[in-house]
């Protein structure tokens, strides 16, 4: 995966956001103008991601309702699914048995999560060709900046209807895109926009925009403000902006304040380069629980590289590990060691966990997950007392080989000997 640049977001006060605008306005009108009238935020958001993926193996079922995540006489829950299962009322998070119930003809597939991560990879490292200010938000989604990309790209519509036909060329996966003067309307655009659209919202339209919408389409309005602002008379945006900040503030307090901008298509969103992640990690759930010895270590050896992996993709090390066990009937530990010195290979980090999980696993219950994390996250710091010069020497090597297949061919078809069996049950 490419080294993309990276930001966080800061959510400022509506006050705060307001004096500085005022001040920006003030100082240099000009300058403001043109940051207010700019549409330079995109969001990406790739349409039925996991069952794309999927369908580009299987192109027989496109067409045909379509539902990720495992069968219908299994436990767990539905990853994604295609625009014809939705049709029947099923949707991601929903209990697989509850999805066979509603649509007993559909095709159920199980997940290949490490083959999902490949082609999201394939997918920034085409992102990052645009703009040197992207956010991967998720798997499946992104922000992208333009502001200072037109000599290159052009206006922003027309980079976009390129952006988004080379993802398309390339990769024949179908996504939706908003544009937008801020990242809460370039959201709710692309959601309008699925399956397979772009919309514009040219800056100063926002309100007129939303005003149609249900409050639900507003991101961070879920079930509990939306039963709150009905029982207000609110079911709309527009309803939602003709209410006073005051009179939201005293209702839902601080929160009243962000319903306020919201509902004008305003986000107080600040972006600064090179924010680091603050953990890495990897879970699996197994189909059934287990307490089989040779299939939980393949599985832990399997999850180790993948964090190992992503650690050295961020060129960073890490000196917390830590392990989860979810044991049957749901009860969850969590043991933590951190290293004398950072590490980012592969042999340090699964050596640190194995022991953890033979310290702490009671053998005569079964398994239903196990976990991974890395944190206490640095850059470059020398790897002294946890291996000596010649074998560290060796192991980097090792690490870079593999990172390099990888890249080429994909994670999931380089594996060292401990994770085969996970590997190839996945």
């Amino acid at each position: 995966m490419p080294k993309l640049a990276r930001f966080r977001a800061k959510h400022d006060t509506a006050e705060s956001a307001v004096a500085t605008a005022t001040q920006a306005s003030s100082e240099s009108p000009a300058s403001f103008l043109f940051s207010a009238s700019s549409t330079s935020i995109l969001h990406v958001d790739m349409d039925a991601f996991f069952v794309s993926v999927e369908l580009l193996a299987r192109p027989e079922l496109r067409g045909k309702p379509v539902v990720v995540g495992g069968q219908p006489d299994q436990r767990g829950v539905v990853s994604a699914a295609s625009y014809e299962a939705r049709r029947y009322g099923i949707h991601s998070a929903m209990p697989l048995r509850t999805a066979g119930r509603l649509c007993p003809h559909a095709v159920f597939l199980d997940g290949h999560h490490e083959l999902y991560a490949e082609w999201s990879d394939r997918l920034a490292a085409i992102l990052a060709k645009y703009s040197p200010v992207v956010e991967i938000v998720s798997i499946d989604e992104a922000y992208l900046d333009w502001t200072g990309t037109e000599r290159l790209h052009g206006a922003p519509l027309g980079a976009t209807d390129k952006l988004l036909r080379e993802i398309w060329d390339t990769t024949h996966l179908p996504c939706s895109a908003g544009l937008a003067r801020t990242r809460l309307v370039a959201k709710v655009a692309s959601d309008q926009a699925k399956p397979r659209g772009l919309l514009w919202v040219p800056a100063g339209s926002e309100a007129a925009f939303l005003a149609g919408l249900a409050v639900r389409k507003i991101p961070g309005i879920g079930k509990v403000t939306e039963a709150a602002l009905k029982s207000l008379g609110i079911e709309t945006v527009g309803q939602l902006a003709q209410v006073s900040q005051e009179k939201l503030e005293e209702v839902f307090g601080l929160w009243g304040t962000a319903l306020y901008r919201k509902a004008r298509g305003e986000d107080s969103y600040e972006f600064f380069v090179d924010a680091e992640p603050k953990s890495i990690s990897a879970n699996h759930t197994f189909g059934s629980d287990t307490d089989d010895r040779a299939a939980l270590d393949s599985t832990l050896s399997h999850l180790c590289q993948k964090v190992a992996k992503r650690l050295r993709d961020a060129g960073l090390e890490a000196r917390t590990l830590t392990l989860t066990i979810r044991y049957a009937g749901f009860q969850t530990i969590t043991r933590s060691k951190t290293l004398p010195e950072p590490t980012n290979l592969d042999a340090v980090i699964l050596g640190t966990m194995r022991k953890l999980f033979a310290e702490h696993w009671h053998r005569r219950r079964k398994i239903r997950l196990l976990g991974v994390e890395l944190a206490s996250l640095t850059h470059g710091a020398r790897q002294l007392d946890l291996l000596d010069a010649g074998r560290r020497e060796k192991l980097e090597r090792l690490a870079r080989a593999t990172d390099r297949l990888r890249d080429r061919f994909g994670f999931s078809k380089i594996q060292f000997g401990g994770s085969l069996r996970s590997s190839e049950e996945e």
